[in-house]
């Protein structure tokens, strides 16, 4: 029999609008949808905050309830217009596009430490479940057909807008959906669209075409995860009418809540401007990589409430960079001690089960560092280092080893710091002082430090 936690998980529910304690349906399998990305280009560093928080919530799940007993899903939007017509210009298949983009996001977000999903299901791979479920909205004339396809009408749903906090005479278009005459309310959305020259089309009872936005998700939800999950997230932008829009096709298809639990990650800003193509203020995850390691960003996303907005900017990566040479610093000072097990951060653990607060847990965890630098018996340093490191684990941080954080760099000669290193260790032990000095002066030339201690001389880049 599970333990029960020692901190009761509570997460803002959107629906009600409070933290509610987390109670699953079924605890040996824990369910999350994650809205996930249209592969059709790099993903900029807003799409990669939810990746990041949610991560969080998944480690703390498992952390909770076991890893074999949560399962996480997180969607590929493979066949949309942005797909089309970023395929129509550059000429290459969609096919080809999306999987070549879809691959890029993988790495991308495997290098900000994110746990891959469970299961990564494809929109193409279930347009037939789609059918499915649009089928039965007409056939409960929850849907309409016209020549341009089929549309959900928004009326035949009296608690439409209850995520969202709208009423009908709120509503305007939805996102994706351009105003059409046929529609009968300016709120209905497409379920499916009629085929066009040139653009991909399934057949369907109700003529050739392919699927709406937003019948994916709730397709995929109920084929991988089930009619009803725990945990639906996603951004704060997805509210309405993504996600409204999902609950109204699931809910009036089943007669079943899609979720339990609605989770939505804050705004994310660049140097307090909303971020904008045509500004020309966007930031891909993939440009960002090229200069900072993927922990320093993730560390910059988990500084500021994931409910919060967060603005990005130099000083943030600068800030989150110092924090975590700051973490790996401590690390490297109790490299000859080992790691109790058994220990846990039970503040960074409180923190997080509070709604993913994961500044009060980058407190914590920095509240390690300090004391791992007052401790000076072995047992409490081997269980300061265990609680760092289980940290750690559930915030996605300190997953390289101290000395490699340190060193790692792309103009830094490393095998030539490495003969130095062995010729200023081969002088120290012959107490050749003066060799060993000039040796230093040489390291520090070509931009790193040494660091004598009791177990030998380690370097790191200077200014990490």
């Amino acid at each position: 029999m599970m333990q029960k936690p020692a901190h009761t998980l509570r997460l803002y529910d959107t629906m009600t609008a409070q933290k509610r304690d987390f109670a699953p349906q079924n605890p040996q399998n824990v369910t999350l949808y994650v809205c996930g990305p249209t592969v059709y280009n790099y993903a900029h560093i807003g799409n990669a905050r939810p990746v990041v928080a949610f991560d969080v919530l998944f480690r703390l799940l498992r952390d909770q309830f076991g890893p074999n007993c949560v399962v996480y899903a997180r969607n590929i939007t493979d066949i949309d217009d942005k797909i089309i017509a970023k395929s129509v210009q550059s000429g290459e298949p969609i096919a080809q596009l999306t999987a070549r983009f879809a691959d890029i996001y993988r790495q991308d977000m495997a290098k900000l430490n994110a746990l891959a999903p469970n299961y990564e299901p494809k929109a193409t791979d279930y347009v037939a479940a789609m059918i499915e479920i649009i089928a039965q909205l007409l056939q409960k004339a929850h849907a309409y057909r016209t020549e341009t396809g089929v549309w959900f009408h928004v009326p035949s749903m009296p608690t439409y807008g209850a995520l969202s906090k709208r009423n009908l005479h709120e509503l305007e278009a939805g996102a994706r959906v351009d105003l059409e005459p046929e529609k009968r309310h300016p709120g209905d959305f497409a379920l499916w669209k009629a085929a066009k020259p040139g653009e991909p089309a399934w057949d369907s009872p109700f003529g050739p075409g392919r699927p709406g936005w937003h019948i994916e998700c709730s397709a995929m939800i109920g084929a991988v995860l089930g009619q009803t999950i725990d945990i639906h997230a996603g951004g704060h932008d997805l509210i309405f009418p993504h996600h409204e829009n999902e609950i109204a096709q699931s809910h009036c298809a089943n007669h079943a809540p899609l979720a339990q639990y609605w989770l939505h990650n804050g705004f994310l800003s660049i140097d307090s401007e909303k971020m904008s193509k045509s500004i020309g203020n966007v930031l891909l995850v993939h440009d960002l990589l090229k200069h900072y390691k993927g922990e320093t960003i993730r560390a910059a996303m988990l500084s500021a409430h994931y409910r919060q907005p967060l603005d990005w900017t130099d000083q943030l990566l600068t800030q989150a960079q110092a924090g975590l040479d700051r973490l790996y610093g401590a690390l490297q000072r109790l490299a000859p001690i080992d790691a109790d097990p058994a220990a846990q951060a039970e503040e960074v653990r409180a923190a997080l089960a509070d709604d993913l607060n994961t500044p009060r847990a980058m407190g914590a965890l920095f509240g390690l560092a300090t004391e791992a630098n007052r401790a000076t018996e072995n047992a409490q340093l081997a269980e300061i280092k265990g609680k760092m490191l289980d940290a750690g684990g559930l915030l996605g941080l300190l997953s390289e080893a101290p000395n490699a954080w340190f060193q790692a760099s792309d103009d830094l000669d490393i095998a030539q710091i490495e003969r130095l290193m062995e010729a200023r260790g081969a002088a120290r032990a012959a107490k050749n002082w003066p060799a060993a000095d000039q040796l230093r002066s040489e390291l520090t030339a070509l931009g790193v430090e040494v660091l004598d201690g009791p177990q030998g001389a380690v370097w790191r880049r200077i200014g990490r």
